[in-house]
């Protein structure tokens, strides 16, 4: 699921950003071009909620590398759009849209750190074997 968020996230900010920025979901050694994003999820977690639901929170990080010099104006710029494009995002596969809470932002170093969480409620199915075959015959008793 995490992977699925990770790429949900991706294709938002190719929406948005266009092909000129990269984005990278996996850590770099060396060779980051700039501008570029950097996702991953934080701490996730997984709590019963009500017979075989679990709710999951999936809290990430989106960093921004940027390019320009005026590296504080272009960080705010590119949160501002960020905040629109990841309000909702759709996965793979699914219909309808997951919402993106808890959204912050902060620039550390010259480098953009915007935060948000996608929860959501995961049912896990239970395992049922099939029910064999059952023969049954009945008589009716003649009243007296």
């Amino acid at each position: 699921m995490i992977n699925a968020i990770i790429e949900a996230i991706s294709v938002a900010l190719n929406g948005e950003f266009g092909d000129r920025y990269e984005i990278h979901m996996e850590e770099l050694e060396q060779g980051l071009e700039e501008p570029c994003f950097f996702i991953f999820c934080l701490n996730p977690s997984s709590d019963l909620f009500l017979g075989k639901r679990y709710f999951r929170t999936n809290p990430f990080c989106i960093q921004y590398f940027p390019e320009s010099s005026g590296k504080q104006r272009e960080c705010n710029g590119v949160a501002e759009r960020m905040y629109d494009c990841l309000e909702y995002i759709t996965m793979d596969g699914d219909s309808e849209p997951i919402r993106g809470t808890k959204m912050k932002h902060e620039v550390v170093d010259g480098v953009l750190n915007f935060f948000v969480n996608y929860d959501c409620f995961v049912y896990k199915a239970a395992e049922q074997t099939a029910m064999g075959e059952m023969k049954m015959e009945t008589q009716v008793k003649e009243g007296d």
